[in-house]
C-alpha cells in the first residue's frame, strides 16, 4: 500500500513538472508572434497616414495584444506561484507611484468603456515595502476586472485611506456585482461569475487568484465585497505601512515617459530567426535614427557583430545554428565583444531563463512582447555607457 502510494505521488509531481514545463514553452511559443504585431503597430503609429479610422483600426490591434500578453503573463504567473517560483523585490515605494503605475495600464481600458472614473488619494504620503512592479500588477488587474464586468458607461472609484498601521485601497464599481453564491469563491482560480457559454467579457477566471497570493506574499489581505448580482461590487486591499529606515526614492521622483530626445547614432545588431519580428525590430529601430544590422540566427549575430563592431546587440534566445547563450558567450570571449551592451529579447522570462542570461553575459533581458518605448528608454542609457572608441577585433 505505502509502495503503491509513493507511485502515485510520484506520477502526481512527474505530472505537475510535465505542465510547468509545457507552460514555459507555451509562454516562449505564444510570446514570440505577439511581438512582431506591436513591433508593427509602432511603426504604423510612426509612418502611417492620420487617417481616423486607420488610426482606431491600428489602436485595436495595440490594446488587443497587449490584453493578450497580460493574460499570458498572468497565467505563468499563477504556475509560478503555484511552484513557489515566483520571486518579488521588494523596495521602498509609495502607494501613490504604485497606484500611477497601476492606472497608467488599466487607464485604457476604462476609458474605451467610457467609465466615470474617480481616484482619491490621502494628503500624507504612505509607504510601503513591497515589490512595485508586482504590486502595480495587482492593483491593475483589479481595476482591470472592474472596468471589464461594468456596463458601458459606469462608475469606478478607487479610495485609498489609513486604518492603524495598514494602507487601504478600495476599488468600487457600479457593475454586474457578484452573487452570494459566488462570492466565498471570487479568488479560486479560473472561478468565473458567469457560465463560459453567456460571457462576453473575456478573461481565463485567473486574475484574482492572482492578485489574492500577491497581495499575500507581500503580507496583505485582499476582501470582496458585493450586495449581489447587478448591486457592483467592492474589493479591499490592507496593506501592512512600512516602519523603520529605508531606502525610499523621493514622493516626486517621475514616471518615466517615452523620451522624444534624438538618439545620438548608436550601431545596434539584432539577431532573430522569426523574419517578422527581425525585420519590423530593425525598421523601428531604422525610423528613430540608429544604424541597424540584421542577422537571421545566433551564428550570424557573431559574424556580423564582429564586422561591424555594434554598440548594442539584441538577441533572441531560441534560434538555430547558435542558440542566444551560446551567441553572448562567443562575444565575451572576444576582445572586441568584452565591452558591447548585449539585450536578450525572448520569450523565455522565467527567473531561471534570467540566470541563465545573466551568466552567458547578457546586461539586460526583456520578455517579449517589449513595447517599443521600453526598447527607446533603454538604448540612450546603454549606449552612453560604451567606451568611446570599439576595441580592434584584431589587436
Amino acid at each position: 500500500m505505502e509502495v503503491e502510494l509513493r507511485g502515485h505521488i510520484e506520477e502526481l509531481a512527474d505530472a505537475d513538472r510535465k505542465k510547468d514545463e509545457f507552460l514555459a514553452v507555451l509562454g516562449h511559443e505564444l510570446r514570440n508572434p505577439l511581438a512582431p504585431i506591436l513591433n508593427a503597430v509602432a511603426i504604423l503609429r510612426a509612418k502611417g497616414p492620420p487617417v481616423p479610422d486607420l488610426v482606431w483600426a491600428r489602436e485595436v490591434i495595440h490594446r488587443q495584444t497587449e490584453y493578450m500578453a497580460r493574460m499570458l503573463d498572468d497565467l505563468l504567473d499563477v504556475s509560478r506561484i503555484g511552484r513557489n517560483s515566483l520571486q518579488l523585490r521588494k523596495q521602498r515605494v509609495t502607494v501613490a507611484a504604485v497606484v500611477q503605475r497601476a492606472l497608467e495600464t488599466s487607464r485604457p481600458l476604462i476609458d474605451a468603456a467610457g467609465h466615470r472614473f474617480t481616484l482619491e488619494l490621502p494628503s500624507i504620503p504612505m509607504w510601503l515595502d513591497a515589490d512595485p512592479l508586482r504590486l502595480t500588477q495587482a492593483i491593475a488587474n483589479i481595476l482591470n476586472n472592474a472596468a471589464k464586468y461594468t456596463d458601458q458607461g459606469g462608475d469606478i472609484s478607487l479610495l485609498i485611506t489609513r486604518e492603524g498601521s495598514d494602507a487601504v485601497l478600495s476599488v468600487r464599481d457600479t457593475g454586474i456585482g457578484i452573487s452570494v453564491e459566488n462570492l466565498p469563491r471570487v479568488f479560486e482560480i479560473f472561478a468565473q461569475a458567469v457560465p463560459a457559454l453567456e460571457r462576453s467579457r473575456g478573461g481565463l477566471g485567473i486574475g484574482l487568484s492572482l492578485v489574492r497570493s500577491i497581495i499575500q506574499m507581500l503580507g496583505g489581505h485582499i476582501e470582496a465585497r458585493s450586495h449581489g448580482a447587478g448591486q457592483g461590487s467592492e474589493f479591499v486591499v490592507r496593506l501592512p505601512i512600512a516602519t523603520g529606515p529605508g531606502s525610499a526614492p523621493r514622493e516626486d521622483d517621475p514616471i518615466e515617459e517615452l523620451s522624444t530626445t534624438t538618439p545620438g547614432r548608436l550601431r545596434v545588431v539584432v539577431g532573430d530567426d522569426n523574419a517578422d519580428a527581425l525585420e519590423s525590430l530593425g525598421m523601428m529601430l531604422g525610423i528613430v535614427g540608429y544604424e541597424v544590422h540584421l542577422a537571421h540566427d545566433g551564428l550570424e549575430a557573431v559574424e556580423v557583430a564582429q564586422a561591424v563592431l555594434p554598440d548594442v546587440i539584441l538577441l533572441d534566445i531560441g534560434m538555430p545554428r547558435l542558440n542566444g547563450y551560446e551567441a553572448a558567450r562567443r562575444i565575451r570571449a572576444e576582445p572586441w565583444g568584452k565591452n558591447i551592451v548585449l539585450v536578450a529579447l525572448t520569450g523565455w522570462g522565467q527567473s531561471e531563463d534570467r540566470m541563465r542570461a545573466a551568466e552567458a553575459g547578457f546586461d539586460h533581458h526583456c520578455v517579449k512582447p517589449v513595447e517599443f518605448s521600453v526598447l527607446r528608454n533603454l538604448l540612450p542609457l546603454v549606449g552612453s555607457t560604451r567606451q568611446e572608441e570599439p576595441i580592434d577585433p584584431l589587436a
